[in-house]
């Protein structure tokens, strides 16, 4: 790639560039630091698609590197798919900036290759998105969305003819089908008005949402006779300014949940997302409202899903009668656990449960007691999709699915983490205990006094821009150079590198595979049950660590939690030295 300021001067210089761009370019012309940033690199495209700000330049979102992305889908779906002009394309948006737009020029693009696209009429969620891959069977998805990310944020994910996100393989062809694009300012596109004459677009309206909302009421574990009755269950959601209104109503009032109160400031799309710091109900400033709701409500469960609905925060009361947020691996493990006891045991034999490999093990604890297998993943939701598109080939059953960061999938039908669907669960688990004269609470302290005290945590370090990126890569260089021995004191027996795809049994330095795709990921295990796990994140310029404990009592976790999370500060912030 040429120098920075060539390209700059390329897209400057271009006649037909879109006046917004054109008048953000000459706006900044003199910021030099943030004109390099903006074209120093292009916008990485991952293992599912990409994401970034929003912007003029080949490392920001905007139509032009949207279409760059496109022209490459569309040489590789006509290059390795059947029937692609026929099948087409289906996508959806959400409620960011620029959403419906990009979905636009995704269809202009594709169009120009004589390939059907169907999109939706309005914003509709991610999990819907990938229902509509399989109920239409296309030939690919995309997702215009940036998850939850902050409000300049837009993205561009692609699902899998199976309805799944790309896996890495997939992403790697279209990453080469994208570099043969040498210039992103001069991709082929036809018009809107061209497109729907030919019947190249086709507009979608409710079909879909209400096939979906028929297979989502299969989900249930109640019986009819429970289904049908009219519950005393107090229910507050709020789609914190996204997707998610249409599909959780209507599905919890299929199932007669109609003590439903909607944070009403929430409940339209914003893409400023106004009334929160991050829209992310893994964060729990985004529950404010929610609660101050439910306390005018003595609402015994508040649920709270992120702008394209894939994942799913859920409060409720504690001991003290606060309303607490349950950590995604808390959440997870009660699901887990209800829907195995609620289920046949006689299929369990072949059925499997999935999590990744940054996940609680209380989930494998819980699988193993119902003889269920448990199967570790990559971190990403895209690595569970494509065990359950293997599972359609080998006859094994899918239970359940998650991850800590609020991903959870009940039933495949959907092929990615799917709120819609967890939310229902959630509720129905939350009315079944409150029968029982508990908390969700009150059932995840019987879970841990079983099985032992799990507790996990995350801690982040964001790093912006080129020396942002410079500085993770010299982190994980560092320690994947000269791993720990031992961690805040806790002997390190079993060293992952999945870069090198091997792992280290330190006991007799002997090493085996770890038998899973090779990744930018370093896993310490530790004795006692402990883990940390470093990653780089694959959509926001941060690095991630993980950990996960089981002690002997809450207090004995929290205390082993917290040593962990202050040695790794520690460790990194010499490394940054």
């Amino acid at each position: 790639m040429g120098n920075w300021k060539q390209i700059y001067e390329k897209w400057n210089s271009f006649e037909s560039l879109d006046e917004s761009l054109k008048t953000e370019l000459h706006r900044n012309k003199d910021n030099n630091v943030l004109l390099e940033d903006a074209f120093y690199k292009e916008l990485t495209f991952g293992t599912g698609g990409m994401r970034g700000v929003l912007g003029a330049g080949i490392n920001r979102m905007n139509i032009y590197t949207v279409r760059k992305a496109v022209n490459g889908l569309a040489n590789y779906l006509l290059a390795n798919r059947v029937n692609v002009k026929d099948r087409g394309v289906v996508i959806a948006y959400d409620s960011r900036y620029m959403s419906p737009e990009f979905a636009l020029e995704s269809a202009k693009v594709l169009g120009s290759y004589g390939i059907k696209t169907h999109i939706f009429e309005s914003l509709r969620p991610t999990p819907l998105l990938s229902f509509a891959v399989r109920y239409l069977s296309t030939a690919a998805g995309i997702m215009i969305t940036a998850s939850h990310n902050p409000p300049e944020y837009n993205g561009f994910k692609v699902y899998n003819e199976s309805g799944g996100q790309i896996i890495p393989e997939e992403a790697n062809q279209i990453i080469e089908a994208i570099g043969q694009t040498e210039d992103e300012l001069s991709v082929p596109i036809m018009e809107k008005e061209e497109l729907e004459s030919t019947g190249l677009l086709n507009w979608l309206g409710k079909e879909i949402d209400n096939a979906y909302l028929e297979r989502l009421n299969q989900i249930t574990k109640m019986s009819p006779e429970v289904q049908g009755q009219e519950k005393d269950l107090q229910i507050v959601f709020t789609p914190l300014h996204g997707t998610a209104y249409h599909l959780v109503t209507n599905g919890l009032k299929q199932l007669n949940f109609s003590n439903v109160s909607i944070v009403e400031e929430q409940a339209t799309p914003d893409p400023e997302f106004s009334t929160v710091a991050s829209p992310n109900p893994e964060e729990h400033q985004a529950f404010t409202m929610a609660i101050e709701l439910g306390k005018e409500n003595n609402a015994d469960i508040l649920l709270g899903t992120d702008p394209d609905a894939d994942r799913l925060g859920v409060a409720v009361k504690n001991k003290e009668g606060e309303y607490q947020v349950l950590t995604g691996n808390q959440l997870g493990s009660l699901l887990l656990d209800y829907i195995l006891t609620h289920s046949d045991p006689n299929i369990f034999r072949n059925s499997r449960m999935i999590k990744t490999v940054v996940t609680t093990e209380l989930g494998k604890a819980i699988a193993n007691e119902n003889q269920v297998e448990t199967i570790d993943t990559l971190t990403g939701f895209k690595f569970i999709g494509e065990k359950i598109a293997e599972f359609d080939a080998t006859g094994k059953t899918f239970i359940f699915g998650f991850e800590e960061s609020y991903g959870y999938l009940i039933s495949s039908f959907v092929r990615d983490k799917d709120a819609v669907q967890a939310a229902m669960m959630a509720t129905e688990m939350a009315y079944h205990w409150k029968q029982q004269g508990k908390t969700l609470f009150d059932a995840l302290e019987v879970l841990y006094e079983k099985h032992g005290y799990y507790l996990e945590g995350m801690s982040s370090l964001t790093l912006k821009g080129k020396e942002g990126s410079l500085k993770i890569a010299k982190i994980m260089d560092e320690i994947r150079s000269n791993p720990f021995e031992e961690i805040a004191g806790m002997q390190v027996e079993k060293v992952e590198n999945y870069l090198s795809g091997e792992r280290l049994l330190v006991a007799n330095n002997e090493k085996e595979a770890i038998g899973l795709p090779k990744e930018n990921m370093m896993k310490f295990i530790l004795e006692q049950d402990g883990w940390v796990c470093l990653r780089p994140s694959g959509t926001e310029p941060k690095i991630k660590c993980y950990y996960g404990v089981r002690g002997n009592s809450h207090d004995d976790s929290e205390k082993l939690l917290t040593a962990l999370k202050e040695t790794m500060d520690r460790e990194i912030a010499e490394i940054m030295k």
